[in-house]
């Protein structure tokens, strides 16, 4: 049993609920604590990190949502859930109807209960946050609680569809924004088929995520669920390759989702760099959870460096530097060119890389790569970091002092500095505007681009972002394409 666990089962815990029901003082109950797999335990091996939350701690956590008259947390969700009416169905104990709550507006419930960063959207909003300057309700869990219970269930509710409309829609891409923009659109009686390039399903779900933190398992079942709903699927297809765009047109679709993320790797452009066993945290994530990498036996195995650094500060970065410690890295390290404070990754992915011995190489930058006579990496230079004024980003930018370097042996090296945009749709389709960083440019308040049957959302739009800003870019396009092909 975690530490987690056995708080949470405390005689000290109990009695500070047991207090706040009496009182009949919500405010009063303490947050719920995710259990989690000892970490000691958990660095060996691809099981799910958290554990989520009995019925127990669910109702109590439940119990603290105040059913605010005007509930801002509904307005922090990019989906826009209805997030009292299903906490209110857990607190009932209608653990199904919590779930039939969360599918009105999320096609991915239990993928948003386990990465969406809640404590900057929803749980930021909450009344407690804002006001009460308290802990806020833990929705995330709930969420994963709700489409968990349904799942180990079997009872697994499937949305309600319009009649077909006889209209076709393509979606390009099978990730969040993608799979979101279809699911809206078979509600509404279109005709989907979403295309995906790679032979499985789930674009960055699948391929960017471990499976510690996203088991492949609860992708399926979600999909598998918009399946049911009537969405297709093509997979080993890439549009702008195998099909163009003058074939979907051809084939009768009337609008076009665009939904290809963001794929292209950047990197720092230092000397070195090409030297063997430096790789983009793109290509080690997708070479570990999409082909099976991590097996010694894979037909493309991926070394497994006993000196392994990830240069970043994202969620991305604590991924790969994570999946790197159960590879058998003996000294894993994240080298980041700010301090903690400024990291994006989420203060729980951070939480969780300490505690599994991962080191941290804050206001650190690397210079260059040596090599040895093989040519595989063998040290980096490292320039110490101070802060300076804050950047663009409101985070302070970092500036190098002078003469203050340091060398590290690695024998691996993982880039995880950002991505581009995947530039074969921007490249191969006509009639779209793109910006210099290669996104393409469309109408903020509808998702549409420069060609009217052209739409798009997530990275191909913003860049890197999360799995819930896709979602929401995915929503709100496919109710903007439903009005413009209703004219």
């Amino acid at each position: 049993m975690s530490e987690y666990l056995k708080a949470e089962r405390s005689a000290l815990w109990r009695e500070e609920l047991r207090k706040a029901m009496k009182n009949k003082d919500r405010t009063a109950i303490p947050r719920v604590k995710m259990p989690e797999v000892d970490p000691a335990v958990r660095s060996r091996n691809y099981d799910e990190v958290n554990l989520g939350l009995t019925e127990e701690m669910a109702v109590n956590e439940s119990h603290r949502c105040l059913d605010c008259v005007d509930p801002t947390c509904i307005s922090g969700c990019p989906v826009e859930i209805n997030i009292p009416k299903f906490i209110k169905n857990i607190e009932r104990g209608e653990y199904l109807e919590a779930a039939k709550t969360l599918k009105e507006t999320s096609a991915l419930p239990a993928v948003c209960g386990r990465v969406c960063p809640q404590e900057r959207q929803c749980e930021n909003s909450c009344f407690y946050t804002q006001k009460l300057k308290k802990e806020p309700i833990a929705i995330g869990h709930l969420e994963r609680f709700a489409a968990d219970y349904e799942r180990v269930s079997g009872n697994i509710s499937i949305p309600e569809t319009a009649p077909s409309n006889g209209k076709k829609v393509a979606v390009i891409g099978s990730g969040p924004a993608g799979l979101a923009f279809a699911g809206d659109m078979v509600k509404l009686g279109y005709d989907v088929t979403v295309f995906e390039a790679l032979h499985e399903l789930g674009g960055v779900l699948r391929y960017g995520i471990p499976e510690f933190r996203l088991p492949n398992e609860i992708v399926d079942v979600e999909i598998d669920g918009l399946k049911k709903m009537g969405v297709k699927f093509e997979t080993n297809c890439i549009v702008g390759k195998t099909i163009s765009q003058e074939d979907l047109k051809e084939a009768g679709f009337k609008g076009i989702f665009v939904g290809s993320g963001a794929g292209l790797p950047n990197f720092m452009n230092i000397p070195g760099e090409n030297l063997i066993g430096i790789m983009s945290c793109n290509e080690y994530l997708t070479r570990v959870n999409l082909m099976g990498a991590g097996d010694p036996e894979s037909d493309t195995p991926v070394y497994m460096g006993k000196k392994v650094a990830v240069i970043g500060g994202g969620n991305t970065a604590m991924d790969a530097v994570r999946t790197a410690r159960r590879l058998g890295a003996e000294r894993a390290v994240i080298v980041y060119r700010r301090s903690e404070a400024e990291m994006p990754a989420r203060i729980e992915e951070i939480k969780h890389a300490k505690e599994e011995g991962i080191e941290f190489y804050t206001l650190h930058n690397p210079l260059r790569y040596e090599g040895d006579d093989r040519g595989r990496v063998q040290k980096m230079l490292l320039q110490r970091m101070e802060l300076g004024e804050p950047d663009q980003s409101g985070r302070c930018r970092p500036v190098a002092i002078e003469g203050a370097t340091e060398w590290m042996e690695v024998d691996e090296v993982i880039v995880s500095v950002g991505v581009s945009p995947n530039p074969l749709i921007p490249q191969t389709f006509t009639g779209l505007e793109v910006t210099s960083w290669g996104t393409i440019v469309v109408n903020n308040d509808t998702m549409q681009t420069a060609d009217d049957y052209i739409f798009a959302g997530g990275d191909i739009v913003r860049g890197g972002a999360t799995v819930i800003l896709a979602m929401g870019d995915g929503r709100k396009a496919a109710k903007s394409m439903h009005k413009h092909l209703s004219k």
